[in-house]
């Protein structure tokens, strides 16, 4: 069933909401507070916050622990049809596996402006030589998600 824009705006926004919760987590962690959550037909496959401190893992942003997980589950590391909804624009290592993954959506909220590759930092993600498209929307409560990692810098500093 397609939704109309609309009732596709809401979802993404019920979504982004939840993953900031999963940032918060994150954040109660010591961790930066960034959350994911892979979605399905509108249910939830995964979900993670970043955890590189934790587990002592450079590469175990909330994106990639989202991807492993999804993977073991569906036993299949294509995730087709999914949408990965985050609360921060990807870095170029996320981006290089939501594309290997071959996600169908990514919805994040706040732009990176020092390393996002989907539209804050350039454009990567969507570069037409780019073997897989994935339809990328940003800025989804971009306030509420930009302010939350202000927030956590401004305590580290």
């Amino acid at each position: 069933m397609q939704l109309t824009a609309c009732e596709q705006a809401q979802q993404d926004e019920y979504w982004l909401k939840q993953a900031l919760l999963v940032a918060r987590h994150a954040q109660a962690r010591g961790e930066v507070p960034v959350g994911a959550i892979l979605v399905k037909h509108n249910k939830r496959i995964a979900q993670s916050g970043n955890s590189s401190i934790q587990r002592h893992d450079p590469t175990a942003h909330a994106e990639i622990v989202v991807l492993r997980e999804a993977a073991k589950l569906l036993k299949n590391y294509r995730l087709i049809d999914t949408t990965l909804y985050v609360t921060l624009e990807p870095c170029m290592m996320c981006a290089g596996a939501l594309l290997h993954a071959r996600i169908k959506r990514l919805v994040f909220g706040a732009y990176d402006r020092r390393t996002g590759v989907a539209g804050g930092c350039f454009d990567w993600l969507m570069d037409e030589r780019q073997l897989h498209k994935i339809d990328v929307t940003g800025g989804v409560l971009q306030e509420q998600c930009a302010a939350l990692l202000q927030a956590f810098f401004k305590a580290k500093r």
